[in-house]
């Protein structure tokens, strides 16, 4: 399978806490960290629920 690479580049300061819980699950702690993560319908639903907090490109 491929793999995602998902980077924190907002931060969650004053999102609400189903955001918060979102960027959490994914893995990601600080602004600018990164994961590497599988790709499967599950992530690609975090994905989309903090698409505006974080930037993601296919390894």
């Amino acid at each position: 399978m491929a793999k995602l690479e998902i980077t924190l580049t907002r931060s969650v300061i004053g999102r609400p806490e189903t955001q918060r819980k979102t960027v959490q699950a994914l893995g990601l702690k600080k602004t600018n960290s990164t994961v590497v993560v599988e790709d499967n319908p599950a992530i690609r639903g975090q994905i989309n629920k903090v698409s505006h907090l974080v930037k993601v490109t296919e390894k």
